[in-house]
């Protein structure tokens, strides 16, 4: 691969500590990539002359790709409607699911593989460069198996959530469910991959069940996930730090007792603010969080009922204009926070020998995701050096 400079960058965000700022912003900088990976970042009037390639960002910013952790995007049908009722005072209840469990297991692989690349499409002109897709909208054997492999054609990062909900099919069966997203169907997207995850919530999956469930996984040599502390104070935390769960996600209900775990152990606290938004719950504290010392990664949690959205700027502004963080705070969450969540060390940051995952802004600096929300603000996209977007 050749030897690409971008240079003339007015703000460039690495993510590496530099004087206290643990975004290690950079002005009036240049970025080398060669092989695919960052070379050497620095001051522009200091770059490499020995290249192949020169792009002139013209005084824009750069930062490195947003690193989506949570998404849904294995999926068929529309719940537009349920957004519309939620909007004039119906609650959110978890059985939404059941409607778009209806209609997946209806479409055919041509059709759900479509969706997910244009989907692909839309992350990436959003300047996402790594993203988790989960599988949990058929929750049979056959159909689960096909999500993470439809899934796995385009990120490896691929999640097992056969404890999404109990199907209406076995609505007053649920332990042989449960039998069979710990058995059968576990084995059966077991190649397809990397992550385990379960709903512990009223309405999906109560903590005994919600206990199996990451255990089987872990047996299964599968990293561990929880959607948790969505509805309401619960035990999703408490489950997610005991099992030393890569993340827990929502986490909007709570407990004191549940920031001082997360800020205990190394489980990420990922925040999903485009469903509060869909939803009309309160906010998480990110405020709190941050102070309490938790790592905090956020993600748009893109599913067709409780937020339909892959923008990751969206999530940053939301971040800012209501978690009460300050723009480092919310893109280091959008990038190296995601990382963390993946347990990834190779994205999310530009430093020497990252993957070169960057976002060059049609903006001089990152404050402008917050300060200019729902203008699409990303101009060039680069993953692993390529251009993408």
């Amino acid at each position: 691969m050749s030897r690409l400079l971008i240079t003339n960058i007015g703000e460039l965000t690495t993510n590496v500590p530099v004087d206290g700022d643990p975004c290690g912003a950079l002005a009036d900088a240049a970025i080398l990539i060669d092989g695919g990976r960052v070379a050497w970042t620095g001051p522009a009037a200091d770059a490499p002359t020995d290249v192949d390639e020169t792009v002139d960002a013209a005084g824009r910013a750069a930062l490195p790709g947003f690193v989506d952790s949570h998404t849904h995007l294995v999926f068929a049908g529309d719940r537009a409607d349920e957004f519309e009722a939620r909007m004039a005072g119906v609650p959110y209840a978890a059985g939404g699911i059941r409607r778009t469990v209806a209609a997946t297991r209806t479409a055919s692989d041509d059709a759900l593989r479509t969706r997910l690349a244009g989907f692909v499409r839309e992350l990436h002109a959003q300047g996402t460069t790594t993203f988790e897709v989960k599988t949990g909208y058929d929750l049979t054997v056959a159909g689960e198996e096909r999500s993470a492999r439809l899934a796995a054609e385009v990120t490896d990062e691929v999640t097992f959530l056969g404890a999404h909900v109990v199907p209406a099919e076995y609505e007053h069966n649920r332990a042989a469910y449960l039998d069979l997203v710990c058995g059968p169907m576990l084995e059966a997207v077991r190649p397809f991959v990397r992550w385990i995850d379960v709903f512990c919530e009223r309405g999906a999956f109560d903590p005994a069940e919600a206990e199996r469930v990451l255990a089987a996984g872990a047996a299964a040599g599968l990293g561990t996930r929880v959607h948790g502390n969505q509805l309401g104070e619960g035990e999703g935390v408490r489950l997610a730090v005991a099992h030393g769960a890569a993340s827990v996600d929502h986490c909007t209900y709570l407990s004191d007792a549940d920031v001082a775990a997360l800020a205990a152990g190394d489980t990420v606290a990922t925040l999903l603010p485009g469903v509060e938004f869909s939803t009309r719950h309160p906010y998480p504290d990110a405020r709190g969080l941050l102070d309490a010392g938790v790592t905090v990664a956020l993600a748009s949690d893109c599913n067709p009922g409780t937020s339909f959205t892959s923008s990751l700027p969206l999530m940053v502004a939301l971040a800012v204009r209501e978690m009460g963080m300050t723009v480092g705070e919310a893109v280091w969450a959008a990038t190296a926070g995601g990382a963390r969540a993946l347990r990834r060390t190779d994205i999310g940051h530009l430093g020497v020998g990252a993957r070169a995952d960057v976002v060059v802004l049609d903006a001089p600096t990152r404050t402008h995701l917050a300060y200019r929300p729902g203008v699409p603000l990303v101009r060039e996209v680069y993953v692993g050096g390529k251009r993408v977007a």
